[in-house]
């Protein structure tokens, strides 16, 4: 690799969070409850992601830590202050339904709401820190999941259509960046996280997850016609967890397997791109007896208003193989993966893929020619901080280095147009996997424990001043 060379004028460096795992004041101001509220830490955690269980409440026996997060409900504007001491140009967040629409089918939204993230946008301007605002980053009423299904139901998508000109109208010339949904492949995975599903007995389950996928596609070109029309000075984008998969041997049948499960990750964000269902989507449907009922106002909708930029997740590759006995050793998290021998893993057995990165970037252009942005990227590490909070985490910059060196690459040397990068969780911040509080990612650590104790203190890591640097040098600065 060569020297590196600057990155580009106006790059938007900073770091991403999410409502659901950072905010916290679950039930404050008019707040209604949300999935993301009712999935506990533990073994049960899984199960009500996949949609095994339903859990439409809080039990006894369980901790349920989106409930409180880290409190940035509390402390946004401590926490925005040492984003703007880093340098962040521009913090990606996410809006709680939940808060602006309590149960998601009002005609009016919650001034309360509305409110605190108009103080979160204004507080961050303060700073001249430009917000990136998911619209939906898992969070979906427990009153649409209850009374209508979450979105297996059409109506979602004038709910939610109603959800994007509030804030679209009341945060004009606050917000210009935008995402519709987090990671919508998800769905896919985790049905109840990505789209409030629970499935009934005896249904077909695909057929079910495809048909809220097409509900979310119409839902993100709605909103994309409605930015555009509030402010054509709005910047849309679509957002898929990504990471390439590569075949385990030079057979043939592994790199179609590869090949395959590319496909699927791309698929929904091939319809947010180029405004069309892919012909091998379609064929699936057909193959599998999948009836998606699909009208001909939202293919059209899907074709007049495409997504303005591609952004996406990155935290590993991923190993793919036709051999079931190969396919017997899968490890990691929701997208498992046959173990590369030659990579490292994290703590939770995400493999370290910095190349991998530069790889996935490159196809992304390559598919889309469209401007990418990188919004999730980080390690998930358990930090030991001394008395006063303080984390010597080299780990985390070795793991940050290497990943910002293969983007340097992949803008100078390939040709890649990007327009930011924002870390994973840059603050502390509660796991959307697993709900731990030690799987900790942030440049700030925050004082509590898997089970809610501690102070919620914040404090800097050695990570804080080396990406402080980073940031300040355009990205030439990285030891």
């Amino acid at each position: 690799m060569t020297e590196l060379q600057a990155f580009p004028d106006g790059f938007l460096w900073g770091g991403a969070t999410a409502a659901n795992q950072c905010e916290g004041a679950y039930d404050v101001d008019g707040r209604g409850l949300a999935n993301v509220d009712v999935v506990p830490i533990g073994p049960d955690r899984f199960p009500i992601i996949a949609g095994k269980r339903k859990m439409f409440d809080f039990e006894e026996g369980y901790f349920y830590p989106a409930k409180e997060s880290i409190d940035f409900y509390h402390h946004y504007k401590e926490d925005i202050a040492l984003f703007a001491e880093m340098g962040f140009k521009t913090y990606r967040m996410s809006i709680a339904w939940s808060r602006i629409f309590p149960k998601g089918d009002e005609s009016q939204p919650n001034e309360k709401g509305l409110a605190f993230y108009e103080a979160v946008f204004k507080e961050c301007h303060k700073y001249g820190i430009e917000p990136l605002v998911t619209i939906t980053h898992f969070d979906c009423p427990m009153y649409l999941i209850e009374h209508y299904g979450g979105w297996r139901n059409r109506k979602l998508i004038d709910f939610y259509g109603n959800l994007c000109r509030a804030i679209f109208n009341r945060y004009k010339g606050l917000v210009k960046y935008w995402l519709t949904f987090n990671e919508i492949n998800m769905i896919l995975h985790a049905p109840f996280m990505g789209a409030g599903i629970c499935f009934e007995e005896g249904e077909n389950e695909e057929e079910v997850k495809y048909q809220a996928v097409h509900h979310e596609l119409v839902a993100s070109a709605l909103a994309t016609k409605i930015a555009h029309e509030v402010d054509p000075e709005n910047k849309v984008g679509c957002m898929l967890a990504a990471g390439q998969y590569y075949p385990n041997t030079p057979n043939p049948a592994d790199y179609w397997q590869a090949m395959q499960d590319d496909r699927e990750g791309y698929s929904l964000i091939d319809v947010q791109a180029r405004g069309y269902y892919p012909n091998y989507l379609l064929k699936k449907f057909e193959r599998d007896g999948l009836d998606i009922t699909m009208t001909e106002q939202d293919l059209e909708l899907l074709r007049d208003h495409t997504v303005d930029f591609v952004s996406f997740s990155y935290y590993s590759s991923r190993v793919a193989s036709a051999d079931p006995k190969a396919n017997e050793e899968i490890q990691g998290n929701i997208f498992a993966s046959i173990k590369n021998p030659y990579l490292t893993s994290s703590e939770w057995g995400w493999q370290i893929d910095p190349l991998g990165l530069r790889i996935t970037l490159n196809t992304i252009w390559d598919r889309y020619q469209k401007p990418l942005f990188v919004v999730e990227n980080g390690l998930g590490a358990v930090d030991e901080p001394d008395a006063n909070g303080y984390v010597e985490d080299d780990y985390r910059i070795d793991y940050l280095r290497e990943h910002i060196k293969t983007m340097n690459a992949a803008i100078n040397e390939d040709g890649v147009e990007l327009l930011g990068y924002t870390t994973w969780g840059c603050i502390d911040l509660v796991s959307a996997g697993t709900g731990e509080m030690k799987k900790r990612y942030g440049f700030i650590y925050v004082d509590r424990d898997n089970q809610g104790n501690g102070s919620l203190k914040r404090s800097k890591k050695k990570s804080f001043d080396w990406y402080k640097k980073v940031i300040a040098s355009n990205g030439t600065e990285l030891d």
